[in-house]
């Protein structure tokens, strides 16, 4: 084997090995239970802003539990809900029985599907944390047919998942070469970068998702180091350090509170996304 075929099984060997790593990931904890109690709304407002209509094809790309596949698919259309980590397509399936569509896993940046096969290509706080943004950027276009529309929702760095992500950064090993940070697919300026000349209408919006599931920040601390595998994954980092440990807690509960207010109703917070809609041309 020469040095650049070498170079390159390496290379391979690396992305599927990170890849593995991201599965588990999104496997460990209770990613459904997040879905179901916090963000399931978001699944609906990127069919509504998309106006998807019966009949259409419809690929929603890292679409975990399928929150957006599923509203897609009551409409009429012909959905595939693709991941990449089968324990989170399985939870879909068994969520919602009776709603037909097709799951399959499938990696963010090397699609199985034709090019221009989908009338409809979207993602829901999904494909923002495949580690190479052009690669995923790419199969979104590739895989929509021209005239066809693109649609993401994603966490902004701004916003409180944002927060949440710079708050354990300090707490997680460095991503290896070449990743990018997920909150990027929150900034317009990275999204119109990704996408480039090959859409059109490219439009943005910035809204807010309305979380009263928690009572204070700690609530909200203890939800997410139980449930959230990214948030898992950084507790394990520590190694069972007590300090550390006691460390990150403090990090995360005092998160929490800054992002969430208490009232007279109970404690309400306020995450940001950014919502992308574009048409390819």
């Amino acid at each position: 084997m020469s040095t650049t075929e070498t170079t390159a099984a390496s290379a391979a060997q690396q992305d599927h090995d990170l890849k593995a790593r991201h599965a588990r990931m999104w496997a460990s904890g209770d990613y459904p239970r997040v879905c179901r109690e916090v963000v399931s709304a978001l699944g609906g407002v990127l069919v509504d802003a998309l106006a998807v209509v019966e009949g259409e094809r419809v690929l929603d790309v890292a679409a975990g539990t399928g929150s957006a596949a599923v509203r897609a698919a009551r409409r009429g259309a012909d959905v595939v809900a693709s991941d990449l980590t089968p324990e989170l397509l399985d939870a879909g399936r068994e969520c919602h029985p009776d709603d037909t569509m097709a799951w399959e896993v499938a990696d963010a940046e090397d699609l199985p599907y034709e090019d221009a096969a989908f009338d409809v290509v979207m993602s829901c706080i999904g494909v923002m944390f495949a580690p190479h943004h052009q690669a995923a950027a790419d199969e979104l276009v590739r895989t929509c047919r021209p005239g066809g529309r693109i649609g993401l929702v994603s966490w902004t760095p701004e916003g409180t998942i944002g927060h949440l992500f710079a708050t354990m950064k300090p707490y997680v090993p460095p991503p290896p070469a070449g990743a990018s940070p997920p909150p990027l697919w929150g900034t317009e300026d990275h999204v119109r970068a990704l996408f480039g000349d090959r859409v059109r209408d490219l439009r943005f919006r910035r809204l807010t998702l309305p979380v009263t599931r928690f009572r204070d920040g700690a609530e909200f601390r203890d939800f997410f180091a139980a449930h959230y595998g990214p948030t898992i994954t950084a507790y394990t980092a520590q190694g069972g350090d007590p300090e550390k440990i006691a460390a990150i807690d403090r990090d995360l509960a005092a998160l929490g509170e800054r992002e969430g207010e208490h009232t007279d109703d109970g404690f309400t917070m306020q995450w940001e996304y950014l919502l992308v809609t574009a048409e390819v041309v």
